[in-house]
């Protein structure tokens, strides 16, 4: 809702807690004191001014606490656990290794065999990568929903597993955020100045091309590293030590204020032409069979670009966003809920006109505006959506395309805007307090929310 300020959520209920002690040397309170926790010593205030999309963070530190705490991450015994459980290659584990500057895929065929992998981990040195562990390790899932909550943004991982002397993958560089969990033994690690700052795609660049490192130095358990999307790095496990389990947290792709400008842009000019007749009157004869662009055609978009900045900034409306609906349908559940098993209870109290509700699950709910998808007619009146994520499904995070995802929400008409974002402030409110016409409507609206567990009633 704009700028406002960030609240956290408020549970229905106690979310189950019951992973080890050693996790308490992370704060997860709240979204923001976990991410304060995972870069401490670095104030956070000092990361998004210094660091953030600009510039590689190395964080040594000398914990026993948190080194053991990331060693509990994930572990050779955690991947011979899930083999028994099922895993395939290409879906859940790829075994690669880096040779003369190229990847070498060695996968097998169909489900992954525990010893089969671990034949090729100690006699072909290859790396395992696992992908998207938060899907099988609470830990994970845990440390995961509270980074999704803080950045607003899809949170993926994968936890790459290297034998002494080998490295997996050729110098390359991401499309994401990057922050490096190192977890058993020691990793050496590259980095080289960028040739495509804040890069939009992956690519593997030559050792020709990306001259000496900026950075050279050794990860130890509980280290931490971070770097934008764009930084070239490599990474190999020294001769003569023990293997290297490192956990790769990667956030913000696709998440650029050009990808904001692509999602909201169309519904911006369907709103302002409804009221511009100077956007509703036809392009050029022929334009569409011009090889080029004319003068006369570019100043004219030129001057409509210039008419939809003006108005956008005096609107206060909700903008339409693909990008919400986006995240919210793919991001994971809150933490013990939705797992596939467990199911959303709102309690045995209704709500009532004299009740006081309040918002819950914050974090895990969107409010956005886009065409009645019940009407087939072109004249498609604007409905107020409310997306969230309580029953999402945790093993298929971040799976892509193979994982079938579904939204999950409710539909109010404009009329309940006013109304919804009293609730959305986060404050207790008196249901008959809400800004709608009658008590019928105040009531229906409380009830329905109530019904997705999205308010408590107090």
């Amino acid at each position: 809702m704009g700028n406002e300020k960030e609240e956290e959520s408020v549970p229905c209920k106690q979310m189950k807690e019951d992973l080890p002690d050693i996790f308490s040397v992370l704060n997860f309170d709240s979204p923001s004191s976990f991410f304060e926790s995972l870069i401490s010593p670095i104030k956070v205030e000092t990361f998004f001014k210094e660091f953030w999309e600009q510039k590689p963070l190395l964080i040594q530190r000398d914990d026993a606490s948190l080194a053991a705490c990331y060693q509990s991450l994930f572990s050779l015994l955690d991947l011979k656990r899930l083999c028994s459980q099922g895993l395939y290659y290409g879906k859940d584990v790829n075994v690669c290794r880096c040779i003369s500057g190229k990847k070498k895929v060695l996968n097998k065929d169909g489900r992954a065999q525990y010893l089969q992998l671990r034949k090729d981990f100690d006699q072909k040195r290859a790396t395992i990568q696992f992908h998207q562990p938060q899907r099988f390790k609470d830990e994970l899932w845990r440390i995961q929903e509270r980074l999704e909550c803080y950045f607003g943004s899809l949170v993926g991982s994968n936890v790459y597993m290297t034998p002494a002397g080998s490295q997996g993958l050729p110098p390359h560089y991401d499309d994401v955020e990057v922050f490096i969990l190192q977890l058993e033994g020691k990793k050496h690690w590259r980095l080289y100045s960028p040739t495509v700052p804040l890069a939009q795609e992956y690519s593997v660049e030559p050792e020709d091309r990306i001259g000496t490192p900026t950075h050279d130095f050794l990860l130890k358990p509980g280290d931490l590293l971070y770097f934008p999307r764009g930084t070239i790095h490599q990474a190999d496990t020294p001769s003569g030590l023990a293997h290297s389990i490192h956990l790769t947290i990667s956030t913000y792709q696709n998440n650029s204020w050009g990808d904001c400008l692509l999602d909201s842009i169309s519904g911006l000019v369907f709103d302002i032409a409804k009221e511009d007749v100077a956007l509703r009157t036809g392009i050029p004869r022929r334009m569409l069979m011009n090889v080029e662009t004319p003068d006369d055609v570019t100043r004219k978009l030129s001057g409509f670009l210039r008419t939809l900045a003006d108005q956008l900034e005096g609107r206060k409306g909700l903008l339409s966003s693909d990008m919400k609906k986006d995240f919210v349908m793919h991001r994971l559940p809150p933490f013990y809920m939705g797992n596939g098993t467990d199911t959303m209870d709102p309690g045995e109290k209704l709500p009532t006109l004299d009740n006081m509700i309040r918002l819950q699950f914050k974090d895990h709910v969107v409010l956005t505006v886009g065409p009645d998808q019940n009407q087939s007619d072109e004249a498609q009146q604007k409905m107020v959506y409310i997306y969230h994520s309580l029953k999402n499904v945790r093993q298929t995070h971040m799976m892509g395309q193979e994982a079938e995802a579904e939204i999950y929400g409710l539909r109010f008409p404009p009329s309940h805007v006013d109304a919804l974002k009293q609730i959305w402030r986060g404050s207790p409110i008196r249901v008959k307090d809400l800004k709608l016409h009658t008590d019928e409507e105040k009531q229906n609206l409380a009830l329905s929310l109530w019904t997705e567990s999205l308010i408590q009633v107090l």
